[in-house]
């Protein structure tokens, strides 16, 4: 699936009943850019996500699709902080600290969204708090 912001490959992942209400669509489905951190609603999803073409640091467990929907939110915390405070919650339930993966994600560069990920990461810290 294409990028619809910016044209890269999508990381397409399939999404467990209880997050659904914080995909667009409600989809079953959803896909984040690796590139700009768009989500979308997807109509299929790969069998085996490979959301380290987000980030080696992006876990493969339990935490993944959480996780990968939080970031996909955080072009407006005013519009998805319900969602942040539910998801941020589940990825550290699952033994991920969502912040460092955030941090690293800065970090590693390539990544080219249309927010500053380092602001919203300090944002999510209070949020968080």
């Amino acid at each position: 699936m294409e990028c619809p912001a910016c044209r890269a490959r999508m990381v397409t992942f399939p999404v467990p009943l209880e997050y659904r209400e914080h995909v667009p669509e409600s989809s079953d489905c959803a896909a984040l850019c690796p590139e700009c951190l768009t989500l979308v609603a997807a109509n299929s999803a790969s069998d085996d996500p490979r959301f380290d073409r987000i980030s080696s640091a992006f876990p493969d467990n339990e935490a993944a699709v959480p996780l990968a929907l939080a970031v996909g939110l955080l072009d407006s915390l005013a519009l998805h902080r319900t969602a942040l405070q539910e998801l941020l919650p589940a990825v550290e339930a699952a033994g991920v600290d969502p912040l460092l993966v955030l941090d690293r994600l800065d970090a590693q560069g390539g990544v080219q969204p249309e927010f500053d990920l380092s602001r919203r990461r300090h944002q999510l810290q209070q949020l968080l708090d």
